[in-house]
């Protein structure tokens, strides 16, 4: 089965993709979604690992010889706090439904 792989910059993505080709996928190109410009890299990182973005297009291209293609995360965290409770933001819009 031909697949996209959408990698982070992380161990964990690239390990996910080795595994998949070993059981006979066929890898046809790479995604990454990647923080904005401006974004603090070490700091919240929204969606997953932002750290190593910028290193994302080489593993790729250089590395891997495949296709890459990008996009820009957008948006922002809705509860940033340390206990999560589940009663503000999306959470609490998606239960009230």
């Amino acid at each position: 089965m031909k697949f996209v792989a959408l990698l982070s910059g992380g161990k964990d993505s690239v390990y996910s993709t080795l595994l998949s080709v070993r059981h006979g996928h066929e890898l046809v190109c790479c995604a990454h979604l990647s923080p904005s410009p401006t974004a603090d890299l070490e700091g919240e990182s929204y969606m997953y690992q932002t750290a190593g973005s910028d290193a994302v297009r080489v593993q790729v291209e250089g590395c891997m010889g495949l296709p890459f293609h990008t996009a820009e995360i957008r948006g922002g965290s809705v509860d940033t706090s340390l206990v999560y409770d589940g009663s503000s933001g999306a959470a609490a819009a998606g239960a009230a439904a």
